[in-house]
């Protein structure tokens, strides 16, 4: 019997521990942290910032890069890892947002394949004008771009990164609730995108705060007001689209998930590691040099956001009309 008792407890054991993951005393196993865009963009550079912090508390966390798809090559490999803790991943707008409606196959489900651990950051995106044209049609505010465009039909347009980008849906969305019409240019990626608004070549775009900012310190674009509901900190002058237009927010944020069968357990401690991380001041003033807002909240919160923007974003893309095939 004694036998028997300590053979059933050996065994046991090892359960105990895999049940507790992800703890640093598990053997010093790697956690897998999947992002699902190229290295040295603000998400990839965020995650690193992160798997730093954490690493005394979770034990060693590597970044791997899946880009491909608009981000659905690495968010596949994350739903299809094995639920054990030790694969994690960014989910975004573009992932868990606005790509199940752009594409018609997806290869994943962004609402039932994922288990939400925290939401990290928000990054606002800024209508923008270039300000010789700001200053040539006498526009200083949101409401002056609003009233011009109803007075002259059809004879503003303004860019994007593709046909489906944020700045493209952030304009739809802008059209539909000012009760405007401007054309839609699409370029292939936010750089020329941003190249044609400083040229003149179009009249406004919504670009990323990050992005945009050099150009809005030098003086050579103009900011109307962010696509947050309330002022960033990065731009104070700034304020709301939603001051005059109710309810309009269409940021760019991300966050960490799991797939979907990780243990309760697993995802409290992850949660509560980089919920840490998140709230480091060091952290603080690094993500606030990147333009970036952390957010920090729970799975249960994060899970309501990521299916309220599921939502919003179908109605922005079914009114759009972008698809990607």
């Amino acid at each position: 019997m004694k036998r028997r008792t300590l053979l059933l407890s050996s065994m046991a054991a090892p359960l105990a521990l895999s049940s507790a993951l992800p703890a640093r005393a598990q053997a010093n196993k790697v956690i897998r942290l999947v992002v699902p865009y190229a290295p040295g963009g603000p998400i990839d550079v965020t995650a690193r910032v992160l798997a730093e912090r954490v690493k005394d508390t979770l034990g060693p966390v590597i970044i791997e890069n899946r880009a491909g798809a608009g981000g659905n090559i690495g968010a596949d490999a994350i739903a299809k890892a094995a639920p054990d803790g030790l694969t994690i991943g960014i989910a975004a707008t573009a992932t868990h947002a606005v790509n199940p409606w752009l594409y018609s196959k997806m290869p994943y489900d962004a609402a039932r394949d994922f288990a939400p651990i925290t939401q990290m950051v928000r990054v606002p995106n800024v209508l923008v004008m270039n300000a010789e044209t700001a200053q040539r049609l006498k526009i200083n505010t949101l409401k002056d771009l609003i009233a011009y465009a109803k007075a002259h039909p059809a004879q503003l347009n303004y860019g994007s990164g593709g046909n489906g980008s944020a700045g493209h849906l952030a304009g739809e969305m802008f059209k539909a609730q000012a009760g405007i019409f401007a054309v839609h240019i699409p370029y292939n990626g936010g750089s020329p995108a941003q190249l044609a608004l400083l040229s003149g070549q179009v009249d406004f775009n919504f670009d990323n705060l990050a992005t945009a900012a050099p150009n809005i310190r030098s003086g050579k674009l103009k900011a109307l007001a962010v696509t947050t509901l309330q002022r960033s900190p990065a731009l104070p002058e700034a304020p709301p689209v939603a001051d005059v237009l109710k309810g309009f927010s269409i940021d760019t944020w991300w966050g960490l998930v799991a797939p979907a069968a990780t243990p309760k357990d697993v995802v409290a401690k992850l949660n509560h590691a980089f919920v840490a991380a998140l709230n480091a001041p060091e952290t603080r003033t690094r993500f606030a040099n990147l333009l970036a807002e952390p957010v920090a909240n729970t799975p249960e919160e994060f899970g309501a956001f990521m299916k309220s923007e599921l939502a919003k974003y179908g109605q922005v893309v079914k009114a759009s009309g972008a698809k990607v095939d």
